[in-house]
């Protein structure tokens, strides 16, 4: 399947100044299959060493970084040659051998003309364990996530609506012919989400209760590494907070209450557990930001945040809402209508390489994502339904004066001005578009 992060590692096999390059993404959103890809048509070889099914592999690492030693006794064990240049080196589940985690500063230092790939399911919490000594400044870094809205059209072989709608300009109303079929697919989308292996189902079979089977066990296997690998006083914390989520996304303000994790329960006892999960990118943190100044991170209150899932179909699964809800648009779920439609947009702008917030001026208005680009702050409003009126949006263009901000919605394609700023009605099928609109501004 069309994942776009191979134009992101074609340009760091290409680069002079390469370094290994750690591929960080949550469990079973695609890495292995995406690197080993990548390998098949761009190197001549390919040697994949997993260190969890492996375990005996660590010892190699044990002695000492002698790179040219370690290449060998790996081509040893492996009965493969690495070929440095030709050979593309996989080091999975790299968070079961810390020292070669240490050891990828060497390889960079040493051995510059390997191509190195490392990734790790968790490897977010492996590097938080004291033991592990980072190679700061000695590795790139990728982010791969789960399949985007876009990904997940041209996986369902309507690549050509993104080809028309790549360049669609702002004046012209996009009709039925081509904004049916991408509402269809938004649906689907709420439904499906972007794991690949339920995608691939979806594809399959267009079975819901396939897709449903697919979803459980990967959330049972979540569950289960909640167990394995966090720290046996957490576990219990960890679950209260996962099965929190859903609930407090579809609240009034979606504000994260960690009172509402578990009655009697502080911020102090729980955030250790959420942080656990942020690490492991099972779920997103959107920080408040009430006065908007770059870098929007140094003007952010970290302890005031919303939390939302890293999968929009995991969301949907997990909330018990039923796959008919969403296709009939049923009144019933106006509350989780509104929590689907900013978890998909948050997902959908990290994707995109945006680290979004949220701006809230007192209890009087709030904007639900704004995001820095080219040293602008852009402003995001989202609506679940085709209603674009929003008193905050205006009120935030009227303060700050950004040059351009976006209205997602189900309504269609428009562009008008909104104080002095150049704002965008786009259909929430387009967030993908973005950047695009956003150069034209």
């Amino acid at each position: 399947m069309y994942r776009e992060i191979v134009n992101d590692l074609k340009k760091w096999k290409d680069k002079p100044n390469r370094k290994p390059l750690i591929l960080s993404g949550v469990r079973q959103c695609g890495k292995t299959y995406i690197v080993e890809e990548f390998a098949k048509n761009n190197f001549e070889s390919y040697v994949y060493i997993n260190f969890e099914s492996s375990k005996n592999l660590s010892g190699i690492f044990d002695y000492d970084f002698d790179v040219k030693r370690i290449i060998k006794e790996l081509e040893t064990a492996v009965k493969a040659e690495i070929a440095p240049g030709k050979t593309l080196l996989f080091f999975d589940e790299i968070g079961e051998c810390p020292r070669a985690i240490t050891a990828l500063k060497y390889f960079c230092e040493n051995m510059k003309e390997l191509h190195l790939i490392c990734a790790g399911s968790l490897l977010g919490i492996a590097l938080k364990r004291e033991n592990v000594s980072f190679p700061v400044g000695k590795v790139n870094r990728l982010t791969l996530y789960p399949m985007s809205f876009k990904e997940f059209v041209i996986a369902n072989g309507r690549d050509d609506l993104i080809e028309i709608f790549k360049e669609w300009p702002i004046d012209r109303e996009i009709p039925e012919l081509y904004s049916a079929p991408m509402r269809k697919l938004l649906k689907e989308y709420y439904i499906v989400g972007g794991m690949p292996e339920v995608v691939k189902t979806w594809i399959e079979t267009h079975d819901i209760s396939e897709v449903e089977e697919v979803q459980n066990e990967i959330l049972n296997d979540y569950a289960d590494d909640f167990s394995k690998h966090a720290p046996l006083s957490d576990v219990p914390k960890i679950r209260w907070i996962w099965d929190s989520i859903p609930v407090q996304l579809a609240k009034e303000n979606n504000k994260f209450v960690f009172s509402h994790v578990k009655e009697g329960k502080r911020a102090a006892e729980l955030e250790d557990a959420l942080q656990w999960l942020s690490d492991a990118g099972l779920v997103s943190r959107l920080s408040l930001v009430e006065k908007p100044e770059l870098p929007l991170d140094g003007s952010a209150d970290k302890t005031y945040f919303k939390v939302y899932m890293s999968d929009i179909g995991l969301l949907r699964t997990k909330s018990g809402v039923a796959a008919e809800t969403i296709l009939e648009e049923s009144t019933h779920y106006i509350r989780f209508k509104g929590a689907f439609a900013e978890n998909y947009v948050i997902n959908e702008l990290k994707s995109l390489g945006k680290e979004p917030y949220f701006w809230r001026s007192g209890n009087s208005a709030e904007v639900d994502f704004i995001y820095e680009s080219k040293g602008e702050i852009i402003p995001v409003e989202v609506k679940a339904a085709d209603n674009t009126q929003a008193k905050s949006y205006k009120q935030f263009c009227k303060q700050y004066e950004p040059p351009v901000g976006f209205k997602l919605s189900q309504k269609n394609i428009a562009g008008n001005m909104c104080e002095k700023t150049m704002t965008y009605n786009v259909p929430l099928y387009l967030n993908w578009n973005v950047d695009f609109y956003s150069s034209h501004g």
